[in-house]
């Protein structure tokens, strides 16, 4: 073991990798009931308390821990990085509701579309293309991601636990402090955050069971025991179900949806992994070591995911949450990727544990990712606004490939205007025309 993850090199433990794992794992885990939920209105008919919405539902939660388990696997023992991986969230809602229903194109040729998408991954990672792009970026927006990212991941417990709801008036606002929710996701944030100063190992896992089990007090009542085991659904549904005929293949429409996953899939997994990255200290001298690796294992993971009968695989910011516990190699993907193939026997257990017990962890690690703010040169106006631009626009727009092109389109723009525009490089320029026609035409 020490062979393959090399965890004395990477000062860690295999106690400290299981307990990143598990936590990992705790706070993701809700995409397997989350994805077929959204992926089952695709299918026509399949209303729910019909056999067809029992079928189809088991078959996209399968696909769905199947496709993650692939990725998660291949991030762990060929890129050695404690990542996650899964069907994207946003993705699955471009697949279903923009792709499938507003467009009118079959869910079959939609998974065909996804594949397809891989492979070209598969392809750029592999002649190095893909780490050329990564390079591009400037600096001041690969930091400013990582922060970015940090208040994202706090705004989806925020919203996950209650704690801040929409408002049609001013968009967001405060929710009901004496909502059961939002009382626990307080208690359990404070547990983690009071553990963690403390230095207590597994702080947030801690936080987490602790405020599963606070919730199952009366007083409460909203943890509630889901059972232990069930039956593994069938697959048949939906196992190489992808449309590839030539028919498919020959049209405009195709591509132009292939092109739009493979837009929003490069710059969320570029993002995620380079925040992810600077949060645990990986890069060295601005780079991932072993990228290709990394980048090779959401790639293979949507391709293998879309045979499965899912969306499109990314790496997930939840890994954050383990990285925080000490997660420092592949171990800790190994560990989630284990746990989350147990899911198709003991899914009933996993909803034991509710959002607002997970919520706290999303916003604990939201605290710890703001850091890479600091590295930022903020003296510097034409470093500081594409960094503030990159960093507001991810929690703003739900998106962290829109907070991403923003800020690689502002960049170029500022320094060309400062007289600094000889600081940009040529491919930065292209990626911000590129995002422009992206943001205005192509973006749903």
């Amino acid at each position: 073991m020490e062979k393959l993850f090399r965890l004395k090199e990477n000062g860690t433990s295999v106690r400290k990798e299981v307990v990143a794992g598990i936590t990992t794992f705790l706070t993701m885990a809700y995409i397997v009931f989350v994805n077929p939920s959204i992926l089952i209105n695709v299918i026509p008919g399949a209303n729910p308390g019909t056999d067809l919405y029992s079928q189809f539902f088991g078959a996209f939660m399968v696909a769905t821990i199947l496709g993650s388990v692939t990725a998660t696997l291949v991030m762990g023992l060929i890129a050695n990085y404690p990542f996650a991986l899964a069907p994207g969230m946003g993705l699955n809602a471009y697949f279903t509701y923009t792709v499938c229903l507003k467009m009118g194109v079959d869910w079959k040729v939609a998974l065909a579309a996804v594949f397809v998408e891989g492979l070209i991954f598969i392809l750029l990672t592999v002649s190095g293309a893909r780490s050329f792009v990564v390079k591009a970026i400037p600096a001041s927006v690969k930091l400013a991601t990582g922060a970015g990212i940090g208040l994202f991941i706090a705004f989806i417990g925020l919203k996950s636990a209650g704690i801040v709801t929409s408002d049609p008036a001013t968009f967001v606002a405060l929710g009901n402090l004496a909502d059961p929710n939002v009382i626990v996701a307080i208690i359990g944030f404070f547990i983690i955050a009071v553990l963690f100063s403390l230095s207590v190992p597994g702080a947030i896992l801690i936080g987490i069971l602790a405020s599963t089990f606070i919730g199952a007090l009366p007083v409460f009542k909203i943890t509630s025991f889901q059972g232990i085991i069930g039956k593994v659904p069938d697959i048949s549904a939906t196992f190489m179900k992808m449309n590839l005929n030539f028919q498919s293949l020959a049209t405009g429409t195709f591509w132009m949806i292939v092109f739009t996953f493979f837009f929003v899939d490069f710059f969320d997994t570029l993002g995620t992994l380079t925040g992810l990255a600077e949060s645990a200290g990986f890069m060295k001298n601005g780079d991932l070591p072993r990228a290709s690796r990394a980048y090779l294992a959401d790639a293979i993971g949507t391709s293998v995911g879309a045979m499965f009968g899912t969306s499109t695989v990314t790496t997930y910011i939840e890994s954050s949450a383990g990285i925080a516990e000490g997660g420092r190699t592949g171990l800790t993907s190994v560990v989630v990727a284990i746990l989350m193939l147990c899911m198709l026997f003991f899914s009933p257990l996993a909803m034991t544990i509710p959002s607002a017990a997970t919520a706290p962890a999303l916003i604990f690690v939201g605290v710890l990712m703001i850091k890479t703010l600091k590295k930022i040169n903020w003296d510097d106006i034409t470093e500081a606004v594409p960094a503030f631009i990159t960093l507001i626009m991810m929690p703003m727009t739900y998106s962290i490939a829109n907070g991403i092109a923003l800020g690689i389109v502002t960049y170029p723009v500022v320094k060309l205007f400062s007289g600094k525009g000889r600081d940009v490089h040529w491919f930065t320029w292209l990626l911000a025309i590129l995002f422009v026609l992206y943001l205005i035409l192509l973006r749903e």
